[in-house]
């Protein structure tokens, strides 16, 4: 493991040098967040789509790390209720991108380079993403602990050439993660990376509707390291920085994730041996 690397993620897990504006959407027709950079041209731009039961608001903090770090970061508000049209959040990202490319920003001030687009997402909406990202050519595609959708995105991924990022958690062969899946079927080069001890929806922030009954809660250090991960991947992939290029090589070692091999056959835990069930095996 590099000192550099760890060196690197600390501060990119921290908020990064730019003043954040926050705007509305609203304004252009669509619902939802828009966070900017106080000042800059041809800035590049993430759309971001939240996850099951979730809205914008939830990612506040994930999305104004980003636009610390000097993207443009907007956020569609939509199809937020219990069932909703995984393609129509797919059609709101790509509106979202039409929108913050065409339309002026700030005080005129801030403008969106065509070719540095980012698909983003989070579980159902990284999913969503990835819909998105079969339909358009972008720079990069960040999925945040996918989940599975309808269409599935699994079988979108061997269109997509775009490079990507799957970030997982410990449920990487649960019946809630598409990740291996989705890196295994990806087209382009693709990154499948694991967050020690993460939860699926650990960086949902603020109080969450089924967080009483266990479906997840936020988790400071997942939220903080999947930060720092998105943002070192992102400058390297979609601004060229080369001194963040560890964060798209996947034979880097990064502090507290491991990267794993989507095609690997999932691990299985062997079944123990009790007094009882050995028992039984002498009684056949």
């Amino acid at each position: 493991m590099s000192a550099s690397v760890k060196s690197l993620l600390s501060t990119l897990s921290v908020r990064g040098p730019h003043r954040v504006l926050r705007g509305n959407l609203a304004i252009a027709g669509l619902p939802g967040v828009i966070f900017t950079p106080e000042t800059g041209r041809d800035l590049p731009a993430v759309a971001f789509a939240h996850s099951w039961l979730t809205s914008a608001d939830n990612y506040k903090g994930l999305l104004e790390h980003l636009a610390s770090w000097g993207f443009v970061v907007a956020a569609p508000d939509t199809e937020r209720g219990p069932i909703p049209s995984h393609l129509e959040l797919a059609t709101d990202l790509l509106t979202t991108l039409d929108i913050v490319t065409k339309v002026r920003l700030g005080d005129g001030t801030i403008s969106v380079h065509p070719d540095r687009l980012v698909l983003a997402g989070h579980g159902m909406g990284a999913g969503c993403a990835v819909i998105a990202a079969a339909q358009r050519s972008v720079a990069a595609v960040t999925a945040l602990f996918p989940a599975p959708t309808s269409p599935s995105s699994v079988k979108l991924a061997a269109q997509i050439d775009t490079p990507g990022l799957v970030l997982v958690g410990d449920d990487l062969d649960s019946a809630n993660s598409d990740a291996r899946a989705l890196a295994a079927d990806w087209a382009g080069p693709v990154i499948l990376r694991q967050l020690d001890g993460a939860g699926h929806n650990g960086i949902i922030e603020g109080r969450r509707l089924f967080a009483a009954l266990g479906a997840g809660h936020y988790e400071y250090k997942v939220d903080k390291l999947t930060r720092g991960l998105t943002t070192g991947y992102l400058l390297n992939t979609v601004l060229g920085d080369k001194r963040y290029a560890a964060f798209a090589d996947p034979e880097a070692e990064i502090p507290n994730t491991k990267v794993i091999d989507a095609h690997d056959e999932p691990e299985t835990e062997t079944p123990k041996l009790t007094i009882g069930t050995v028992a039984k095996l002498l009684r056949k």
